[in-house]
């Protein structure tokens, strides 16, 4: 009844019923048994370990052993946490500090010192700086609302989908676009600065009431509201136009003193930052009710008002808002400006070019007639489209092909993570599935990428190798019901298999050669003689042998 009634709320207010629950309505289940088992499973495991050994302590007589079979309980325990630590960070605990504590005092480290300015010092500032880029977090240009639309998933399912990590770096988002050095000025400013970082929603709304009261044009009041007190996206675009109005007041007013003082140019950037996130917003909310048309123009004009602002990824909300009007040949042109080599690349930006491609040839694409006379130019430069996407983000495929069930995207993403996966298929799974054909070719072709890249961690083939820090970030930023997607999938090590088989083995034949010596003694006196070879045996079965065969030749001994 609830999910009835949610649904019915989502299309009286203008919004799709998968926009506000998220999940898909076939896998969903499964995957939330899924996710359940595995976050309990090491719980179970551990719980049927100590009840075994509650249940055998008598008969091993375990209390009056311990001190015997210290070392083997120690050298378990060292075991089982090296297995956990391994399946949790990717990486052995005993090698990790063997090359970051023990390698420096062992001198291990000599060979790397060097010149400020020798190249091998180059070369590790670059490399550092290259995984630091590849590891920052940035802000979804598509990311929700907090009232209408995260909070209502909440009422639904009873889950957060906003993780505390996510809400932290969006509260300094917030600080940083919204708040300045001169906000003591306004007495109203100052109260909202305090509401950016307060935690709790209530407090933060009742904090945007009070700057209102002091001034009733205190735009970032407004957004406040909209963002996380407004329960539809109605609601929120009538909050948004209010805040759009003493918006655009405060905005010509900071003009007209930006060269008075440093003070001033800081009120200036605050004061553009509020406007341009507003009309953002507005856009958004216009797609959201469905004026495609408007939101577009609201977005190329901003576009063309504040060409600096880049960083808000405003062409990923156009590149959307035109596939959804089927206007292809602008979204090529928009991907000919923002597709370059010398800008940072996108799920949104390599999975829109493969799929301008994939267009071109998939309603007529068949794996049997591609087998038979080969593929056409126009289907090489799709597939090569699709190799390229998939390097870039991996894990998007699963999404768009429904092999995973869909979440509510986070307010932040990290390039090439699960992260920016989902936020990607979220909204652009229907442009996918509108194109006849187009995950067809996507199913059959996305898997050829890792026979080109082996060893993505190492090397790459159209983009630099695949950052290990992709699966720390996205458990942070994504909620705990979620199976964060891991590439490339990492089995344990060889060795981790043979020292488990080996400890396990040897210490069962401790045991059992500690309980009960007599057995054990006459079972290896039994193992020993089959290996040990016997003398008598050899020649007696030859003397068998040769009266066999005089028997059967019917001769006599005589």
């Amino acid at each position: 009844m609830a999910d009835r009634g949610c649904l019915a709320e989502a299309e009286a207010a203008g919004e799709s019923p998968a926009l506000v629950l998220g999940v898909n309505p076939i896998l969903g289940w499964r995957e939330r048994l899924r996710a359940g088992l595995a976050g309990t499973g090491a719980s179970l495991w551990f719980v049927a370990g100590l009840g075994l050994l509650y249940a055998l302590r008598i008969p091993l007589r375990l209390c009056e052993n311990l001190a015997a079979g210290t070392s083997s309980l120690i050298s378990g325990l060292i075991f089982i946490f090296e297995w956990w630590y391994f399946h949790k960070h990717g990486t052995s605990f005993i090698e990790q500090v063997s090359v970051s504590h023990l390698r420096p005092l062992m001198g291990g480290t000599e060979h790397s010192i060097s010149e400020p300015g020798s190249p091998s010092r180059n070369r590790e500032s670059e490399t550092s700086r290259q995984n630091l880029s590849e590891c920052k977090v940035w802000r979804n240009p598509l990311n929700l609302f907090r009232g209408a639309e995260y909070r209502r998933y909440t009422w639904v399912t009873g889950k957060e989908p906003l993780t505390y990590y996510d809400m932290n770096l969006s509260a300094q988002d917030h600080q940083t676009f919204f708040t300045c050095d001169t906000d003591f000025l306004r007495p109203s400013d100052t109260v909202m600065q305090k509401a950016w970082r307060e935690r709790n929603p209530p407090a933060r709304i009742k904090a945007a009431y009070q700057a209102l009261e002091l001034n009733n044009d205190c735009a970032t009041a407004y957004v406040l509201l909209a963002e996380e007190e407004a329960t539809t996206i109605v609601d929120a675009e009538r909050l948004f136009k209010q805040a759009l109005k003493a918006g655009e007041t405060i905005y010509r007013r900071s003009q007209q003193c930006q060269h008075q003082s440093p003070q001033h140019e800081a009120q200036l950037r605050r004061d553009t930052n509020v406007l341009v996130y507003i009309k953002r917003r507005l856009a958004m909310c216009a797609r959201k009710l469905g004026r495609i048309r408007e939101a577009v123009k609201i977005m190329r004009d901003l576009m063309k008002e504040f060409p600096p602002l880049t960083m808000l990824n405003i062409h990923e909300n156009l590149l959307e808002s035109l596939l959804e009007l089927q206007a292809y040949a602008d979204v090529q042109a928009v991907l000919a400006k923002y597709d370059d080599i010398s800008l940072l690349k996108s799920a949104a930006i390599c999975y829109t070019a493969a799929l301008l491609k994939t267009r071109t040839v998939s309603d007529k694409f068949s794996p049997e007639t591609a087998s038979k006379r080969g593929l056409s130019t126009a289907e090489i430069n799709a597939v090569e489209a699709i190799h390229r996407a998939v390097e870039f983000n991996p894990h998007v495929p699963k999404y768009l092909l429904e092999m995973k069930s869909l979440i509510l995207p986070p307010e932040h993403i990290l390039k090439r993570g699960d992260s920016e996966a989902i936020a990607y298929a979220f909204s652009h799974l229907q442009h996918w599935k509108r194109i006849e054909g187009a995950l067809n070719l996507l199913q059959c072709t996305w898997e050829g990428t890792f026979r080109m890249i082996p060893y993505p961690l190492e090397k790459g083939h159209l983009f630099h190798p695949y950052p290990s820090c992709t699966e720390t970030a996205d458990r942070e930023l994504l909620p705990p019901f979620h199976h964060v997607s891991v590439y490339p999938k990492r089995e344990l090590p060889l060795f981790i298999h043979f020292t488990a088989g080996f400890c396990s083995s040897t210490a069962m034949i401790a045991i059992l050669t500690h309980q009960f010596p007599e057995i054990m003694g006459i079972f290896v006196k039994a193992v020993l003689g089959l290996w040990r070879p016997q003398p008598w045996a050899s020649s007696g079965f030859q003397e068998n042998t040769q009266d066999l065969k005089s028997e059967d030749l019917g001769l006599s001994s005589d």
